[in-house]
C-alpha cells in the first residue's frame, strides 16, 4: 500500500493555517485500484521527484502509459491537464521516470487548440534543429517543477501564493540548514569542516527535539525532491563528473562515470525514502491524521489509459 499522505498541519505550521495555502497539503492520492498493485507503486516511487512537488501545490497526479512509455498525468483546475514524460517517438529506452529529458505539454479533451509545450529539455531527434534551451538541463526535476509553476502561475491555475510563498511558509516554519559561506582561507580543511558543520548544526537539533513534526520538517531539508541536501549533493556530483571528463585522459573518464553513479545513487535513495518525511509526522499521536482507505479491489481489471502525445515541434 502507498503510504497516505498526512494532512492535517502540525505544530510547526500553526501560523500559517490563516493563509490561503497550507504549506503541508497534499493533493490526495489516485483513487484507482491499480494504487494497490506492485508494479503501480513502483512507477510511482519512480516518479516521486516529479509528482511529489506537484502535489505540495494541490495538484492531482497519476501514472499513465503514453504512447510507448509511463508519463504523469496532472489535473488542473480549468479541467485541462498536463502531460509529463520522456519523448514517446521514438520511445525512450531507459527506466521509467529516468529519462535523458522531460517533455510538459498542456492539453484539454474539449479544446485541441489549447495545446502548447511548456517545457521540453529532451535531445533533439533532428541534428539539424535547435535545441530549445532548456534542453540542457537534462532530465532535471527541479528546472522542470519552476517551469511548471511560472507556466501556471501566469494562467491563473495556480495561485503564486502556491509556489513562491508556500516554499516560503515552509522555510519561516523550518529550522533552516543554510549553507556556510566559504571561508576566505585557501585551505581546503577549514572548507571541509565548515560544510560538515553545517550538518552536524542540523544533527544535533535532530537529536534535540522532542517532536516528531519538527524531526520531520528537519528531515525534509534533507529530502524534498526538489531543493533538499540529496537532489543538491546529487548535483554536485553530476557536475564534478563533468570537470572530470573535461580532463580527456582515461582516468578522467573513469572518474566521470564513478561520479555519476554516486549522484545516480543518492537520487535513488531520496527516491526511496520519499515517504520518510510524511511517515515521521504521523509518528506524533496527537497530530496524525486519518486518511481515507485507498481502494482495496483486485490487482488487474483496470487497464492503463493510453495518452495522446502529439508530435513534438520546435
Amino acid at each position: 500500500m502507498v503510504a497516505e499522505d498526512k494532512n492535517t498541519p502540525t505544530a510547526a505550521h500553526a501560523d500559517t493555517r490563516r493563509t490561503s495555502v497550507d504549506a503541508s497539503a497534499f493533493a490526495p492520492l489516485p483513487d484507482h485500484r491499480n494504487v494497490d498493485t506492485a508494479w503501480w507503486q513502483e512507477l510511482w516511487r519512480r516518479h516521486a521527484h516529479i509528482t511529489t512537488p506537484l502535489r505540495q501545490r494541490g495538484l492531482e497526479c497519476d501514472i499513465e502509459f503514453g504512447l510507448s512509455a509511463y508519463i504523469v498525468r496532472v489535473s488542473l483546475p480549468d479541467d485541462s491537464y498536463l502531460i509529463i514524460g520522456p519523448p514517446q517517438e521514438p520511445s525512450c529506452d531507459r527506466p521509467p521516470g529516468d529519462p535523458q529529458g522531460w517533455i510538459v505539454t498542456r492539453q484539454h479533451p474539449d479544446e485541441q487548440a489549447l495545446f502548447e509545450v511548456i517545457y521540453d529539455s529532451a535531445p533533439s531527434a533532428d541534428p539539424g534543429a535547435p535545441e530549445r534551451p532548456e534542453a540542457r538541463h537534462g532530465g532535471s526535476a527541479t528546472h522542470l517543477i519552476e517551469a511548471v509553476d511560472q507556466r501556471l502561475i501566469q494562467l491563473g491555475l495556480l495561485p503564486a501564493v502556491s509556489s513562491s510563498t508556500a516554499s516560503a511558509l515552509m522555510s519561516a516554519a523550518t529550522p533552516t540548514l543554510r549553507a556556510p559561506k566559504t571561508p576566505a582561507v585557501s585551505d581546503n580543511a577549514d572548507r571541509t569542516s565548515a560544510y560538515g558543520d553545517a550538518l552536524l548544526a542540523l544533527t544535533d537539533r535532530l537529536n534535540a527535539t522532542e517532536s516528531h513534526a519538527d524531526a520531520a520538517a528537519l528531515l525534509h531539508q534533507i529530502l524534498d525532491p526538489t531543493s533538499g541536501l540529496l537532489e543538491r549533493l546529487g548535483e554536485f556530483f553530476e557536475a564534478a563528473a563533468e570537470k572530470a571528463k573535461e580532463a580527456e585522459q582515461d582516468d578522467g573518464f573513469d572518474l566521470h562515470y564513478d561520479l555519476e553513479d554516486a549522484a545516480a545513487t543518492l537520487r535513488s535513495l531520496g527516491e526511496d525514502l520519499h515517504t520518510a518525511v510524511d511517515r515521521m509526522r504521523a509518528l506524533a499521536p496527537a497530530r496524525q491524521a486519518t486518511s481515507a482507505a485507498l481502494p482495496s479491489g483486485p490487482s488487474s481489471g483496470l487497464p492503463m489509459a493510453k495518452i495522446t502525445m502529439p508530435g513534438r515541434t520546435r
